[in-house]
């Protein structure tokens, strides 16, 4: 197994030296759901702590942004996403990322073959930088019964609903929220939503 601290991971994005022990305090009085995940784009607590403003103005260059979390217990691909802009993950818990490249995604038909997925360890205590061409979507539990607990940064407004819903041909079939191109599995249940559904393979478990 991949972790983000090999030279692999590079492609994908880098590791960031950051103070995170208020954050992971916070984080930690956060209700969890039994079974599933939530995400939440933006939560109150931890945009009152000093990481905050050092994440908006030493690594978004003073961009306007969000920090929220994705948290519970998931061990499925289901769907990747990408965004126009670089997301930062912070891992309270050990967790899995699994990861590709916008590269990769067919050009004309936008399938992407979940074979070309990695899988890499995020020790609890690290945060990532993800770029914009990487495609992720969920962390995934570390172990059967584990819970994860991961803050997600990016530009304020990203991943809220869309206000025009009118899809065009091409790209445009991706976009799903603000911000936010996605391509499910058929499996992930997410077509209901109005997913577009184009991986191709295995809905890889972690």
């Amino acid at each position: 197994m991949l972790s983000v601290h090999d030279e692999a991971f590079r492609p994908y994005g880098r590791v960031i030296d950051l103070d995170l022990a208020a954050f992971e305090a916070e984080i930690a009085k956060v209700a969890l759901p039994e079974d599933g995940t939530i995400y939440e784009p933006s939560t109150p607590a931890f945009e009152a702590l000093p990481l905050f403003t050092e994440l908006q103005e030493k690594i978004f260059g003073e961009l306007p942004i969000e920090f929220g979390h994705c948290s519970g217990r998931n061990h499925k691909l289901n769907a990747v996403e990408y965004h126009r802009s670089s997301e930062v993950d912070i891992a309270a818990t050990d967790l899995y990322l699994m990861l590709g490249k916008q590269q990769d995604i067919d050009s004309e038909t936008f399938h992407y073959e979940t074979k070309r997925i990695e899988a890499f360890f995020v020790p609890a205590g690290t945060a990532v930088e993800l770029y914009a061409t990487t495609l992720h979507f969920a962390p995934c539990s570390a172990g059967a019964d584990a819970e994860f607990r991961c803050g997600v940064v990016l530009p304020s407004g990203t991943n809220v609903p869309l206000v025009n819903l009118t899809r065009g041909a091409g790209e445009d079939r991706l976009l799903f929220a603000n911000n936010k191109w996605l391509i499910a599995h058929a499996e992930s249940g997410l077509e209901k939503d109005g997913a577009f559904v184009g991986l191709v393979g295995e809905n890889l478990t972690r």
